[in-house]
């Protein structure tokens, strides 16, 4: 006689499903990140460039009230602005395609050529908008040449070492974490806290972002007393990429799909 699976002392596999909030979350992921994948270019390149403006915006508030109050953290919670409306404009930030789009090329819904399209424009347009609002900054707030060009030297300057990277490791962790928290929801109040306050931590802590501290950056360049220039820049900013996908990918992505196997197993399947 056979015994029966719920019979005492019977061990039942794991399950084949995850839980109902994460398995949603994944579909929503794989959904959106579809989505962001087959944007035609011209779509493509203007949220890319409004990204970069949006985060410039939450720049000059860390910039008003650094110099206002000389406090990095509180300057950090003001940054959180350009978090927000990077989340109410839908524009898009390099970093925030850490996840949603990694899941759709790993369900197969698109291809890494779809991916190295959607990154590469996406950073060129953020870089773009963020020199653009920098410039703007440094020229319309004489005032405030002098605190940008401290912050955005201690960004030129931290070198390429193990310090340097694991900022940038902590800084796509962190934003990746924060795009995977606002994905758990569909309601807007809950996805503005995590942009508050991951843009806090992530400015009053002195990350290693590539597209913040670049916007940093160019407005030390653009208020003229920099003792750096364009060529050490575009180190930091390779260097922080590198750290920044180390981290948003390998320690958040991934772990991240781990959870929903199954779920991503039939996707790969049913997109052969």
């Amino acid at each position: 006689m056979s015994q029966h699976r719920d019979a005492p002392g019977h061990r039942a596999g794991p399950p084949r499903t995850a839980e109902p909030e994460v398995a949603q979350a994944f579909d929503r992921l794989v959904e959106e990140g579809d989505v962001r994948l087959a944007r035609p270019w011209p779509a493509l390149i203007v949220t890319g460039l409004l990204g970069g403006i949006d985060v410039g915006t939450g720049v000059l508030a860390y910039l008003l009230v650094l110099a206002a109050t000389g406090q990095k953290l509180l300057a950090g919670l003001a940054f959180g602005i350009g978090f927000v409306a990077l989340l109410l404009a839908r524009s898009e930030l390099f970093t925030e395609n850490f996840l949603v789009p990694v899941t759709a090329v790993a369900a197969r819904r698109n291809s890494l050529s779809a991916l190295g399209r959607l990154w590469t424009v996406t950073l060129a347009g953020n870089l773009l908008g963020g020199w653009l609002v920098a410039w703007l900054i440094t020229r319309a707030l004489p005032q405030l040449r002098e605190v940008a060009t401290s912050s955005g030297t201690h960004f030129a300057t931290l070198g390429v070492n193990l310090r340097s990277f694991t900022l940038a490791v902590l800084a796509g962790m962190v934003i990746t974490l924060m795009t995977r928290m606002q994905h758990s929801t569909e309601s807007l109040g809950v996805r503005l806290v995590p942009a508050l306050l991951f843009g806090a931590l992530l400015a009053g802590g002195e990350l290693f972002h590539s597209v913040l501290d670049s916007i940093l950056m160019f407005a030390a360049l653009t208020a003229g007393r920099a003792p750096f220039g364009y060529l050490d820049w575009l180190g930091a900013l390779g260097w922080s990429v590198l750290g920044n996908v180390v981290g948003g990918v390998g320690l958040v992505a991934f772990l991240r799909l781990a959870r929903v196997p199954h779920q991503l197993a039939e996707e790969r399947a049913r997109n052969r």
